[in-house]
C-alpha cells in the first residue's frame, strides 16, 4: 500500500455490497484491506480492484481467529466494516451453524480488533430482525416478529444477537459502533443464483425459461440499488451519532413483486411466461423500511429511480450470463433481501 494513511477493513468485501463498498472507499482515497472466505462472494466482484495500490485483499473466515495479515496491522486501522455474512435464505440455510457463528463469534471477533485498535465499527444488521412485521412501514424502535425456531432463524436471530452485542461494547465504552438496518439492495455483482428476487426474476426472464414467482406476487419489497447503499454505509459510519441507535438503511418506495416483475419483462425483447409457486416459510408479507432517521441524522434518502437501478443490473446480468438462452439459472426460494 502506497500512503500511511489509515487502514479500513471491509468483512465481507469481496460479496455483493462489499465489493461496491471496497471500490467507493478507494475511490475516496482510502487504504482498503477486504477481509472474506469466499465461501458465497465471487473473487470475480474484485477483478476492477486487483493491482490498486491501495487495496489488499486476505482470504479468511471471521469466524476463526483472524489471521496474522490483520492482527498485526491493529493499530492501523481506525474503520472497521462488518459485512460478513451469506444474505439469502438459500446461502444461509445451506450452512445455518456457520451462519449463526458468523453473525455472533465473527462479530465478537470484529468487535474486538476494533476495540484493541480504537476503530469505529460498523455492523451491517438486516431488515430480518423485523421479521414478518406488524407494523408497517418499519421503524427502528419496532421490536419485530421473528419465529425464533424457523428455518430463517440462524440468520434473523443471529442478526439480532450481532446487534445485542454491538450495543453491548457501546454501553461498556469499550468501541464506537454504528448499526445499520439494511433492505432489499440490488445491482451488479449480485449473485445469479443467490435467490433474491431481482436476480431470480432477471435471470429466469434472460435464461428464456418460465419465471417464478412466489404466493399471489402481492407481498411487497423496496427496493435499494446498491450505490445508494453504500453511500448510506458511509455515511453513517462517519456520522456522529450516539452509537445505540440502529439506523434504517433502504429506499421507502415499496413495490409488489408483480409490479416489479413488470418492471423487468419490460427490458425484455420477447414474451416470459409466470409461473407461480408457494411462499416460503415465514416470507415477509411487507417490507418498506420508515428512513426519517438516516434522512435526519444522515441527511440520507436513495435518488436512484426503480426503472434506471434495474436497467443497469438488467445489462450487467445479460453481459455476465452472455448466451443466457443457452445456460441454466438456478431457481431459488425468494430472499427478503
Amino acid at each position: 500500500m502506497t500512503n500511511n494513511h489509515p487502514l479500513t477493513l471491509v468483512a465481507g468485501g469481496a460479496g455483493f455490497i462489499g465489493s461496491h463498498l471496497c471500490a467507493e472507499l478507494l475511490s475516496r482515497g482510502h487504504r482498503v484491506v477486504c477481509l472474506d472466505n469466499l465461501q458465497t462472494a465471487r473473487p470475480s466482484n474484485l477483478q476492477l480492484l486487483e493491482g490498486h495500490p491501495n487495496f489488499e485483499f486476505v482470504e479468511a473466515d471471521i469466524v476463526n481467529p483472524l489471521p496474522r495479515e490483520i492482527l498485526y496491522r491493529t493499530g492501523q486501522f481506525d474503520r472497521v466494516y462488518n459485512l460478513a455474512c451469506a444474505a439469502s435464505p438459500p446461502q444461509y440455510q445451506a450452512d445455518p451453524e456457520h451462519t449463526m457463528l458468523t453473525c455472533v463469534v465473527g462479530t465478537s471477533n470484529l468487535l474486538h480488533l476494533a476495540e484493541a485498535a480504537g476503530a469505529r465499527f460498523l455492523l451491517t444488521s438486516t431488515s430480518e430482525v423485523y421479521g414478518d412485521p406488524e407494523v408497517h412501514p418499519q421503524r427502528e424502535d419496532y421490536r419485530g416478529w421473528v419465529n425464533c425456531t424457523g428455518p430463517r432463524a440462524c440468520y434473523d436471530e443471529g442478526k439480532r444477537a450481532a446487534e445485542a452485542l454491538a450495543f453491548d461494547f457501546v454501553r461498556m465504552k469499550r468501541a464506537e459502533v454504528r448499526v445499520a438496518r439494511i433492505f432489499n439492495t440490488y445491482g451488479p455483482h449480485m449473485h445469479p443464483d443467490d435467490g433474491r428476487v431481482v436476480s431470480n426474476l432477471i435471470c429466469q426472464a434472460l435464461s428464456g425459461r418460465d419465471v417464478t414467482i412466489y404466493g399471489d406476487g402481492m407481498q411487497t419489497r423496496s427496493f435499494c440499488y446498491v450505490s445508494d447503499m453504500v453511500n448510506g454505509l458511509i455515511a453513517l459510519m462517519e456520522s456522529d451519532i450516539d452509537g445505540l441507535e440502529p439506523v434504517n438503511l433502504g429506499n421507502p418506495e415499496e413495490r409488489t413483486v408483480n409490479e416489479l416483475a413488470q418492471a423487468i419483462f419490460a427490458l425484455m425483447d420477447r414474451p416470459v411466461t409466470v409461473t407461480n409457486l408457494p411462499l416460503p416459510v415465514d416470507d415477509p408479507r411487507r417490507r418498506r423500511p420508515d428512513i426519517s432517521r438516516a434522512e435526519r441524522l444522515l441527511n440520507w434518502r436513495p435518488t436512484m429511480p426503480l426503472v434506471q437501478g434495474l436497467a443497469r443490473t438488467f445489462a450487467w446480468f445479460a453481459e455476465e450470463l452472455g448466451e443466457a438462452s443457452e445456460r441454466e439459472v438456478a431457481v431459488m426460494p425468494v430472499a427478503a433481501e
